[in-house]
């Protein structure tokens, strides 16, 4: 009897131990991943909207594009009328700012005042060159005439404004046209100065730019038996140079 219950115990001892090998063998099982659509949590999440490129600059907001120059806004036929003469009035006081605002503001340059002068024909009798360039950036009409029939280059040769007539004529101004008292460019020039050196170049320059001194005036006579008539031996010289 002995023997066989140590016998038996032996048995439940290896049974045991088989069991317990076993366990220790069997793969543990494999922690759960979750759902395979879960979307990453909202703390660590990137916004598509919000990501910048790998090696770029956040660009940071600037001024917005400047559109095209605001167009004046129309005005009354009174209100546009008002602001011409008001334009002619600031040329006439040579106030170059004053014109470039009033042109900003719609003033016509070529809009006249009651003895027939425009902004842009005042101001190039009167060798005012920078109401001048601004009437002209504005649209002036070059052929446009003054009371006595002649563009603004026959006064700006009378007065010897050469620096004025190279403008005019580098503008399109005719120079060969004739006023109502059938004088050209050259012929006021000598008709209605003294001859001196400002006269001089302004003839030169007028003959350079295609003047004809060969137009006759209202008595029938030309520029160069004007000069001589008058005694202006250098203006002469200079036409009979011209051929």
């Amino acid at each position: 009897m002995r023997r066989t219950g140590i016998r038996a115990q032996g048995l439940l001892a290896a049974g045991a131990l088989a069991l317990i090998l076993t366990a220790c063998q069997s793969p543990a099982p494999a922690p759960s991943s979750g759902p395979a659509s879960a979307a990453p949590s909202p703390s660590t999440a990137v916004p598509t909207s919000t990501a910048v490129p790998s090696g770029t600059v956040d660009a940071q907001p600037g001024p917005p594009a400047s559109g095209p120059a605001a167009t004046p806004a129309a005005l009354s036929a009174e209100a546009q009328a008002a602001l011409d003469q008001e334009l002619i009035a600031a040329a006439k006081a040579n106030n170059a700012p004053l014109v470039r605002e009033l042109v900003g503001r719609g003033g016509n340059v070529n809009a006249k005042d009651s003895i027939q002068d425009s902004a842009f024909l005042y101001a190039g009798a009167e060798g005012f060159n920078e109401v001048l360039q601004l009437t002209l950036g504005a649209g002036a009409d070059v052929s446009s005439i003054n009371r006595y029939g002649g563009t603004a280059l026959i006064p700006a040769s009378e007065h010897g404004h050469v620096e004025t007539a190279k403008i005019l004529v580098a503008a399109g101004v005719p120079v060969n046209h004739v006023n109502n008292l059938g004088w050209t460019a050259m012929q006021e020039a000598i008709l209605l100065n003294n001859g001196g050196p400002r006269q001089q170049e302004v003839v030169r320059l007028l003959l350079e730019a295609g003047g004809d001194p060969g137009i006759r005036d209202a008595e029938g006579r030309t520029a160069l038996q004007n000069a001589e008539r008058l005694g202006f031996a250098e203006i002469a010289a200079l036409i009979r140079s011209h051929g």
